[in-house]
């Protein structure tokens, strides 16, 4: 597939769907696009769910972004200063839009007044009540779209 495909986008919500996490469901998506398999991506995203490790702080889904960020546009040279800071960039320029489109970047307040907000390390059951109250798929949904919005050069430099 297409690393711009659409589908991507379809992926991410269905692997949530699946059972997986926020952070997993927005990576594995672009897995292949990255030369990674999708086990892979799946074991990189993984603590990243329920905002971070459950704790409810950053989502999950936004997560995803800055992972695929990283591997878009990150460095593994430490000297490489111009490429960090354009890394960072990118991931500023996501999570200012993230937060444009869902309110907020926090799990928490992503969560609030949908659901008793707990900071538990055990999942919730993906029961239909559990779709029912929460926004996640929406939210991994439009995460996955921002991504692919950067990867078409839709969202300009702030």
């Amino acid at each position: 597939m297409d690393k711009n495909s659409p589908e991507r986008i379809n992926c991410a919500v269905e692997l949530f769907k699946q059972g997986y996490n926020c952070s997993q469901s927005v990576c594995a998506a672009w897995a292949d696009a990255y030369g990674l398999t999708e086990e892979q991506m799946l074991l990189v995203a993984s603590s990243f769910g329920g905002g971070i490790g459950r704790m409810r702080k950053t989502c999950g889904a936004a997560c995803g972004m800055f992972l695929l960020a990283g591997l878009e546009t990150g460095t593994a040279d430490p000297k490489n200063i111009e490429q960090k800071g354009a890394n960072y960039k990118v991931v500023q320029r996501l999570a200012a839009e993230f937060t444009a489109r869902n309110g907020a970047l926090d799990c928490a307040d992503l969560l609030s007044g949908n659901v008793n907000i707990t900071k538990t390390p055990s999942p919730d059951a993906r029961t239909p009540e559990y779709y029912k109250k929460r926004p996640c798929p929406k939210i991994v949904e439009e995460a996955a779209r921002i991504w692919k919005d950067y990867l078409d050069g839709k969202l300009s430099d702030q």
